[in-house]
Formats: structure tokens, C-alpha cells, sequence
């Protein structure tokens, strides 16, 4: 069982940073494919960036550029950098952890929001 914690969303204006983490406990966190994902109000969950145990990154072209995914394993945290964000980018960011046996697990979500 894997249990995760995120923090640092908050309101932000229009070309602000904002830094989420997202802390996990009970597994191998060393072995798990991280991932954040976010929901915006009345549309369905996106994957936004994942980053793989040997620190791979993957981003959707949305925040290609603006955003960077890392870990600190010996911290059992992944991190979301968002630079010079956008309205758009308003949602509630959810990370994820995925092993290869399959298993998946999600944290509660930290709210981000970006005024113009």
C-alpha cells in the first residue's frame, strides 16, 4: 500500500511559479513510475508529466517548457515546477504512483489557481 500527500497549490497570478510536491510512504517509492495529472472544473482528469525510477521525464505538450517534473528518492517526494502558468493550467493536481505489478495509487489532490 502506498499512501500519498500532496501540497503547494495555492492562487497564482497569470505568469507566477508555483511548486508541488507530492510525499509517499509505505512502498519502494525508488521503484514506482510517478505521474501528476490535474482536473479542471467540469472536464475529465489529463496526465500533465510523469517521470520513471530511472528519472526519465514526459510532459504534455501543454506545459512542455513551462513545467518540470523531478523525485528525491531518498526523500520520497516528486516535485512539479510550474513556471509562468495560465489560467488554463487552473485544476486540482493529483499525483500518481504506478509499479510494474500494476498497482496504482493516487493522493487526495492539491488545488492550483491561476488568476488573469
Amino acid at each position: 500500500q502506498v499512501h500519498l500527500v500532496e501540497s503547494g497549490g495555492g492562487l497564482v497570478q497569470a505568469g507566477g511559479s508555483l511548486r508541488l510536491s507530492c510525499a509517499a510512504s509505505g512502498s519502494i517509492f525508488s521503484m514506482s513510475t510517478m505521474a501528476w495529472y490535474r482536473q479542471a472544473p467540469g472536464k475529465q482528469r489529463e496526465w500533465v508529466a510523469d517521470i520513471t525510477n530511472s528519472g526519465r521525464t514526459n510532459y504534455a505538450e501543454s506545459v512542455k517548457g513551462r513545467f518540470t517534473i523531478s523525485r528525491d528518492n531518498y526523500k520520497n517526494t516528486v516535485y512539479l515546477q510550474m513556471n509562468s502558468l495560465k489560467p488554463e493550467d487552473t485544476g486540482a493536481y493529483s499525483c500518481n504512483a504506478r509499479y510494474l505489478s500494476g498497482a496504482n495509487y493516487w493522493g487526495q489532490g492539491t488545488q492550483v489557481t491561476v488568476s488573469s
